[in-house]
């Protein structure tokens, strides 16, 4: 049975649609802050770094369909017109300047129209604005201790609590930043190297031992966002979960006067202390 070359390019535009309309329905699955089930879009972004992400991650998406599409079809009508059947006696042209012209001058055009939102969104990401708040963060086996030099040089370890939701995320103290802020991230390691990442923001650096790395985040929306070690660094590797709470600022005020309390006047709070004093 033969299939005409329109027919086909029908076919070929209904799966291009089918497919985007699946990409577009996996956001309705998306929860804000952490995965979801069924989830294969990007978490909903919660800072401009991440939204610039999401839109450049889309963009890239079009171009490559629309790319591969057009190959396949040049290969369906090469298959379907130049068969040794249906076109017995082969053209013996071997150059056509045109062509080689545009197969050369075209994909430089594509790649230029890649680089410049893909150097822009890079220079985003790594030019680190004036901060309004600075957290250190130190990777640990297997937690996470958090320090607010700007805000009374408390420091507190934040680990996981196996009772709290989501599963796997949730911990007993989470870092808290207020809204619309410009936060700071100083990361090092203690022993080995982790990876801070909270996707929702866009952020992914590695916490390396005798190195301080920095990133910074301006969350745009209050509520709690979560995250993981995504570096490979032990056996509870997959058990350091990262729960960050973005408050108003005067709820961030009252916390750090009661964070000032908890973890710089008792340091047993903390979990390297407790384990010390268990000894």
């Amino acid at each position: 049975m033969k299939m005409s070359i329109g027919r086909i390019g029908r076919q070929l535009l209904g799966f291009a649609v089918a497919g985007m309309a699946s990409i577009a329905a996996g956001s309705a699955f998306a929860e804000m802050g952490q995965p979801a089930p069924w989830e294969h879009t990007l978490q909903e972004g919660a800072t401009p770094v991440m939204e610039n992400i999401i839109w450049f991650h889309n963009f890239l998406l079009v171009l490559i369909t629309l790319i591969v599409l057009f190959v396949l079809a040049l290969l369906v009508i090469v298959v379907m017109k130049f068969n040794a059947r249906a076109n017995p006696v082969p053209s013996r042209t071997t150059h056509n300047t045109l062509i080689e012209v545009a197969w050369t001058l075209i994909p430089v055009l594509i790649l230029v129209g890649i680089a410049v939102p893909s150097f822009r969104l890079l220079f985003l990401e790594l030019d680190v604005p004036k901060p309004d708040l600075t957290v250190k963060v130190t990777g640990k086996q297997w937690y996470w201790s958090y320090a607010y030099p700007d805000n009374g040089k408390f420091e507190f370890d934040s680990l996981l609590d196996k009772e709290k939701q989501p599963r796997l995320l949730g911990v007993d103290n989470e870092m808290v930043v207020p809204v619309n802020k410009v936060v700071r991230i100083q990361t090092t390691g203690a022993d080995v190297i982790h990876s801070f990442a909270v996707p929702a923001f866009g952020i992914k650096i590695d916490s390396i031992p005798g190195r301080l790395n920095e990133t910074w985040f301006k969350a745009t929306k209050t509520g709690m966002f979560y995250g993981q070690c995504s570096e490979l660094c032990g056996k509870d590797h997959a058990f350091m979960p990262i729960a960050v709470r973005v408050v108003s600022d005067q709820d961030f005020a009252a916390w750090v006067d009661g964070a000032k309390k908890k973890f710089a006047a008792n340091p047993a709070n903390t979990y390297a202390s407790a384990g010390q004093a268990a000894q």
